[in-house]
């Protein structure tokens, strides 16, 4: 049903030539519907850029954290576990708003204001490091 689902929206996307905002957590989805994603964590955009290059070259630890949730055979690279409690999107932490339980975080990650910077051609990520 959900591949039927895709594969019109695909079609119709083709023979239109419509855009669509298409949220997912399925992101085998979003690399089959979309040709540009932007990674959002507690409402703040966290990457952005070609579908293709997000998922191949992850700039964001976020990004990078879920797409190693996603099993795949063969893979080399060791799953990256999450710690701590996600904050509240209500009360979001200074700084970025991954750095509580970024694997990655430096000291001032919790008082530097992210945004997003290009570290390569269309891709997009608001993590300096």
């Amino acid at each position: 049903m959900q591949a039927d689902i895709l594969n019109l929206l695909k079609d119709l996307q083709k023979q239109k030539g419509i855009s669509y905002l298409f949220i997912a957590h399925d992101l085998s989805a979003v690399k089959y519907l979309s040709h540009h994603t932007a990674v959002m964590y507690l409402g703040v955009i966290l990457e952005y850029g070609r579908t293709e290059k997000i998922l191949s070259a992850p700039a964001h630890p976020y990004t990078r954290s879920l797409l190693s949730a996603v099993p795949a055979p063969g893979r080399k690279e060791k799953r990256i576990i999450l710690e701590g409690d996600i904050p509240s999107p209500v009360n979001r932490p200074s700084g970025c708003p991954f750095h509580t339980r970024c694997f990655m975080k430096k000291k001032e990650c919790s008082s530097v204001q992210v945004h997003l910077e290009e570290k390569a051609p269309e891709h997009f990520s608001a993590c300096p490091y």
